[in-house]
């Protein structure tokens, strides 16, 4: 009966996925570590509910009665800057990568670790607070803290990135990419760094997620993203930020 106790100081979990048995181990072994859950079977019902409850984070199975994960996620981030990992049962790369094309932060294949999840999950959700509470920390301030790179200007208490003065919509795991970077212009930091300073743990050698993040980056703030000026790749080792001439 104590798992069932829902709270609201609690982070919510939004759990989607049309398998019963993995949906029923996620709901006791999350409810045991003290989240809340919600469950979605279906493509629709997961954009409904994600919309009108706003989960803390989702887990997104990509293989969907009515809609697939991947539209699912693609419908979600146009309306909530939360936290999705994908769930797929596929071991073909294209899908992994295709779901954070689309905006997920993370993805984990079946069969999966239940520890290893609960520890994504963890990971994924203490980036995104500490995110939000800087900019509820900083919105008041009257002198704002910015790095300016050449044609780069983070604003880094409104979390806001500028390129050649235009405003660039970025997700909280891009920026935290770009501000990385951009602390340390000219200097390459290589993927395996990456992954550690801003996903929080390694991914044991999958280092595609952050080619995949630096691609959605490049199409936001580069002219030519093949022939990017500002987030720049260093070959078989890493990124940096351009410095100006």
């Amino acid at each position: 009966m104590e798992l069932d106790i829902v709270s609201e100081n609690r982070k919510t979990v939004l759990i989607v996925d049309d398998e019963k048995p993995i949906v029923d181990i996620l709901e006791y072994n999350l409810k045991k570590e003290g989240y809340n859950t919600l469950i979605a079977n279906d493509g629709l019902e997961a954009v409904n509910i994600a919309l009108e409850k706003r989960p803390n984070i989702i887990l997104l199975d990509i293989m969907l009665p009515k809609m697939d994960g991947l539209a699912v996620c693609k419908k979600v981030r146009t309306a909530l800057n939360i936290p999705i990992i994908m769930l797929t049962a596929k071991e073909e790369e294209i899908d992994k990568i295709l779901g954070l094309e689309l905006g997920a932060d993370d993805y984990v294949t079946k069969p999966f670790s239940v520890r290893e999840l609960i520890a994504r999950i963890k990971a994924n959700l203490r980036k995104y607070e500490i995110s939000q509470e800087l900019i509820n920390d900083n919105e008041q301030k009257d002198n704002d803290r910015k790095i300016i790179i050449g044609d780069l200007q983070l604003d880094l208490d409104k979390f806001e990135v500028k390129v050649r003065g235009k405003k660039v919509d970025l997700t909280v795991r891009e920026f935290e990419v770009l501000r990385y970077l951009a602390n340390q212009p000219g200097q390459v930091v290589s993927r395996e760094a990456l992954l550690e300073k801003v996903w929080g743990y390694e991914y044991f050698g999958d280092i595609r997620t952050v080619d995949v993040t630096v691609r959605r980056i490049r199409e936001k703030i580069e002219n030519d993203t093949t022939d990017p000026k500002i987030l720049v790749t260093k070959r078989g080792i890493g990124y940096y930020i351009a410095k100006p001439e």
